[in-house]
């Protein structure tokens, strides 16, 4: 089978597609097919020996997949050949086989396209798990969502409006915008021509915003975290903007708000009951209508240094997958 394989650790340019063995399931394992995989901001830190999952050389980056089912290990029950199913591994997704336990496997619903099924799971359930479990949010209270074009960020929007919150979305361009306003925005910011303070005083009449979603770091978040309001909770998501800030502790006390860590994959490991209750909860609200994953863009393996890039420069909205 082909592969995206990371043999040394560098820029996405260092990637290769190879020819390698097929996957044999051990127990408790399947082998599914690829279809399409998602690409997510982690691929581009895993290949750089960034990230805190780091598997031996060679591997396969891709951290979700949708297809069907090859083959299945001893113990394996739930799951048979032919089935379409969702895989969310951490790994090995950018290849044409991926090989995953079947507690990290999801049924893909009916009428759901592979493109969106292998762009869903990670985005989702990390803005899930961070507005619902780690920030509690509210019917009622305003939430500010750094970032709001790209993958965690635009699902991060509608799920803020699933639950009822108003949802400020703040990112770097009016198309980004735009993108947001669709996806459920009740307003907006263009923090690159505007001042995000300022604007943010205006829109919360001054009082501020009760909870910030921020994916990106950098020098948007402090001006954020002074726009908080009492009791707010401020969600570390990622670093998108590469640089980790540092933030002045006072503000906190002043502010009686929580700086508030969200590591969905180690969720994921740690709580796996929590965690399927938050997809099975997910899968409601996608049936509902209430959640409208955005594919905006397919590539071929041979182009994965494009697709890549294009995340490190921050120029997806919503999300992009790769096709065996």
């Amino acid at each position: 089978m082909r592969a995206v394989l990371c043999k040394a650790y560098g820029p996405p340019e260092s990637l290769v597609v190879e020819d390698i063995a097929s996957l044999e399931p051990g127990p408790g394992q399947v082998v599914v097919k690829v279809v399409a995989a998602g690409v997510n901001f982690p691929d581009t830190l895993i290949i750089q020996n960034k990230y805190q999952f780091k598997p031996p050389l060679p591997f396969s980056p891709g951290g979700e997949a949708a297809g069907t089912v090859l083959r299945v290990g001893a113990g394996v029950t739930g799951f048979a050949p032919g089935q379409k199913v969702i895989a969310f591994t951490g790994h090995g997704s950018f290849a044409e086989e991926v090989l995953a336990d079947a507690s990290r496997l999801l049924p893909i619903p009916s009428g759901m396209s592979f493109e969106i099924a292998a762009s869903f799971v990670m985005t989702y359930g990390t803005s899930y798990h961070a507005l619902k479990d780690r920030a509690t949010l509210k019917a009622g209270e305003t939430l500010l969502v750094l970032g709001a074009a790209g993958g965690v960020g635009l699902a991060a929007v509608e799920i803020g409006k699933a639950l009822g919150a108003k949802v400020i979305a703040a990112a770097s361009s009016p198309e980004k915008l735009a993108v947001c306003t669709e996806h459920g925005a009740d307003a907006v910011i263009n923090y690159a021509s505007e001042d995000l303070r300022e604007r943010l005083k205006a829109l919360t009449e001054g009082r501020g915003v009760d909870v910030i979603y921020d994916p990106v770091g950098g020098g948007y978040s402090e001006p954020a975290l002074r726009s908080m309001a009492w009791r707010g909770r401020f969600l570390v998501v990622g670093f998108a903007n590469g640089q980790i800030p540092s933030i002045p502790l006072n503000l906190t006390l002043l502010k009686g708000c929580s700086i508030v860590g969200v590591f969905w994959g180690d969720f994921v490991r740690r709580e796996p009951k929590a965690s399927a209750r938050d997809l099975e909860e997910l899968m409601e609200l996608l049936h509902q209508g209430r959640l409208k994953p955005l594919v905006s863009a397919s590539y071929r393996f041979d182009e994965i240094a494009q697709a890549l890039n294009a995340v490190l420069e921050r120029k997806v909205t919503g999300k992009i997958v790769v096709t065996p």
